[in-house]
């Protein structure tokens, strides 16, 4: 990868209108399917976004009364399906001579070199080649084509063939062979040619699949109070906390500040938990007794019986009697030799009148609330069809060649779709359309393009899947519940939450691929975006820094007229204030209006300008994609830190300077310079009985006369409040 991209590939990183052919378009002829095109009285389908793609569809069901080898007097058949170059088989099953498949092999159009189908029925023979049981083959031009919505081709009855084509007197094969497309319902479950090479467990991580994210709830544990606590010393009260556990988030409560044996806290913990509730809240109470920690009682608490609360009425508190630890399930018989029991006052709820945050804030997809009863209607459908790619990079290397195994992963709201993968192919086509239902506008849908490392071999298993590239739409603005530490760290836990359910699918969607569709690492440093972020503060502020430059042009006369109808305007405005706002407002409508023929003409995109990713280092692109902790080597690691201090020293030479004025200002009334303070304090007293006698408007007529005075009255020199300020002191020389 260059670090610059060549003048003449500029228009790579720009909005391209491809202008690709959308929609059904189905060819003439029926069953002969000839050329040319018919036209359909349906406006849309669920098809119209993404571009026609034809496949030949193979449906093996089943086969029956198959003959059985002499020599072995058995049979294991299995099915060959073979198309010019591209073969397909489906599993052997041992001594049968009626095997049940039910597969669907599906070919590219595009890549078809043969006029001929084949299908084989073979006998799997582990020691020489495998028997030919017989086959069936079907002329291309005879296949017909299936229109949806129309309903599945029905399989039939084939008897099979031998070598010479003559029909054989035992063996039948039940097929379905068709022309369609990507939107035939056998799409999504197919065997693909373009996957012919993968094999054993990979092929099912190629398909394209559909993911739920688990339904999310807080989980809030207000610990009021406990009684009768007891420490293993007598001899002294206990001094206890409270330990929450769910799965692997563990949280505490304070230490009692006292110790007592009736302890008070009355704080609140927050869990994430996920339907179905497969874990149970665990509560420990205890003790600090010098430096180990000893449990005093345990509460153990299924969470499908803690009450749900779905709006903003509390919920009632319970008395719970804690478990002497030590006893209980071992040693039950004993624990009723307790003549009491120690209790805590806990209010426990699970609340579903918030959403929980799984995503960044500001690339979040659904702000609705957890309890279903509060959502409210759908506002329409979201279709996106997913086309293709182009210019990636090479992500791994296969058989000494650079190569991109891609496929593309949706998120949006609680459902995720993975699109197939594309083999070796650094422009892969898709063409796959989805849905969502919308519930506010103001919401962010996410794309990610990632390298599929697990289609089988000794490493795919430990492999990781590659980010390519990624695509948000950020338009949102929600409301915090929680403090900032504490969303963040729910919103962790939830992250995890859905990468473990979304990696039990099958095929599983990858930690990896979670972790980064839902931004888990965007407080991780990066070059790259430190550069976009501090040159988006300049073009923030640029608007302020312009307008400080014209009234410096305009207080020094660089053109006389503009300085003279500013001095008209500023008259004007200070014999009658009551049009300072209206002048305000006037202004900005007039600059909304003159801005209206620069707005944007396309919908929000990924800008690799904004981004500074057309000037990228090598490097800076290498650390941003780094694990962490780093899995680099020592110097490499050793490079990046220095680098790192380099910008870390520039940003805390800017907030020296920062606190050093504002010390300055500080220092104007702390008496660190007695005279300075003296001076101040005294210019203050005269300042306010000048303010007292004098009218407001005169005032202000004053010093903006004195702020637009003619370069002639002015001086090259500083100004003594300049000097004045400058000369206060700070502490920054009172540092190391």
């Amino acid at each position: 990868m260059s670090s610059k991209p060549a003048a003449g590939n500029q228009d790579d990183y720009k909005i391209k209108d491809t202008k690709p052919q959308l929609g059904e378009r189905w060819p003439h002829g029926g069953i002969r399917g000839g050329g040319g095109w018919i036209s359909s009285d349906r406006v849309t389908s669920t098809y119209d976004l993404v571009e026609q793609m034809y496949y030949l569809y193979v449906r093996v069901v089943k086969a029956r009364d198959l003959p059985i080898n002499p020599l072995t007097a058995s049979c294991d058949p299995y099915v060959e399906v073979k198309l010019g170059n591209y073969k397909g088989k489906t599993q052997h099953f041992e001594k049968r001579t009626y095997a049940e498949w039910k597969q669907v092999f599906a070919f590219s159009k595009e890549k078809i070199q043969s006029t001929v189908l084949e299908v084989f029925v073979k006998d799997k023979d582990m020691i020489s080649r495998d028997d030919y049981l017989g086959k069936v083959v079907f002329d291309m031009h005879e296949v017909p084509t299936r229109v949806p919505p129309d309903s599945p081709l029905a399989p039939q009855w084939y008897r099979l063939e031998d070598r010479r084509g003559d029909k054989k007197s035992k063996g039948e094969i039940m097929l379905a062979v068709w022309m369609g497309t990507q939107a035939d319902e056998a799409f999504s479950e197919a065997w693909h040619s373009d996957a012919a090479t993968v094999h054993g467990e990979g092929v099912y991580s190629v398909r394209s699949k559909v993911y739920v994210s688990p339904k999310l709830w807080y989980l809030r544990v207000n610990v009021i109070e406990a009684q009768d606590v007891e420490s293993e010393d007598k001899s002294q009260p206990p001094q206890v906390f409270v330990k929450a556990q769910i799965g692997n988030q563990i949280l505490k409560t304070k230490q009692s500040p006292t110790k007592t044996t009736n302890p008070l806290w009355n704080e609140d913990l927050v869990f994430v938990a996920a339907e179905p509730f497969e874990e149970s809240l665990v509560l420990t109470l205890e003790n600090k007794a010098g430096s180990k920690e000893e449990i005093v009682g345990r509460l153990v608490l299924p969470l499908n019986v803690i009450e749900k609360r779905l709006d903003h009425r509390p919920v009632h508190s319970r008395w719970f009697n804690l478990e002497q630890f030590g006893f209980g399930m071992l040693e039950g018989e004993r624990r009723m030799e307790l003549k009491f029991s120690t209790r805590i006052h806990l209010r426990v709820s699970l609340d579903g009148g918030y959403h929980v945050l799984d995503e960044s804030t500001m690339y979040i997809s659904d702000i609705r609330p957890t309890a279903r009863q509060l959502w409210k209607k759908a506002i329409g459908i979201l279709e996106i069809g997913i086309l293709s790619a182009q210019g990636l990079q090479g992500m791994k290397t296969k058989d000494g060649k650079k190569t991109t195994d891609a496929y593309c992963v949706a998120k949006y709201g609680q459902k995720w779709v993975r699109t197939r993968t594309i083999l070796e192919n650094f422009n892969p086509k898709w063409n796959e359309q989805y849905t969502w239902e919308v519930y506010d506008p103001c919401t962010v849908v996410t794309l990610g393009v990632f390298d599929n490392a697990h289609l089988g071999g000794e490493q795919a298993a430990a492999a990781k899947d590659a980010r390519i590239a990624s695509h948000y739409y950020p338009k949102c603005i929600t409301s915090i519940l929680l403090t900032i530490h504490q969303l963040d760290s729910l919103r962790y836990q939830a992250m995890n939450i859905v990468a473990v359910r979304l990696g039990r699918a099958e095929p599983p969607l990858r930690k990896e691929v979670v972790e980064y569709m839902l931004d888990v690492d965007s407080h991780m440093w990066s070059m790259r975006r430190s550069k976009a972020n501090f040159f988006r503060i300049v073009s923030v502020f640029s608007s302020a820094i312009s307008m400080s430059k014209w009234l410096g042009d305009v207080s020094n006369w660089k053109n006389p007229i503009t300085t003279i109808l500013v001095h008209i305007l500023f008259f004007i405005l200070v014999c009658f204030p009551e049009l300072i706002l209206p002048t305000t407002f006037l202004y900005m409508f007039l600059i909304g209006i003159w801005n209206f023929r620069s707005r944007p003409r396309h919908p929000p995109h990924m800008d690799t300008k904004l981004s500074w990713a057309e000037a990228v280092q090598p490097d800076e692109l290498d650390e941003e994609f780094d694990t962490f902790p780093t899995s680099k080597p020592q110097d490499v690691t050793k490079m990046r830190y220095d680098r790192l201090r380099s910008v870390a020293g520039r940003i805390q030479t800017v907030v020296g300077d920062i606190a050093t004025q504002g010390e300055r200002f500080q220092a104007l009334l702390s008496w660190r310079d007695p005279r300075a303070t003296c001076l101040f304090v005294v210019l203050c007293l005269i300042v306010a009985v000048a303010l007292y006698v004098t009218p407001f408007k005169i005032v202000v007529l004053m010093v903006g006369l004195f702020l637009l005075r003619h370069p002639r009255f002015r001086s090259k020199m500083p100004s003594v409040p300049s000097n004045f300020f400058r000369r206060l002191p700070a502490r920054a020389d009172s540092m190391l």
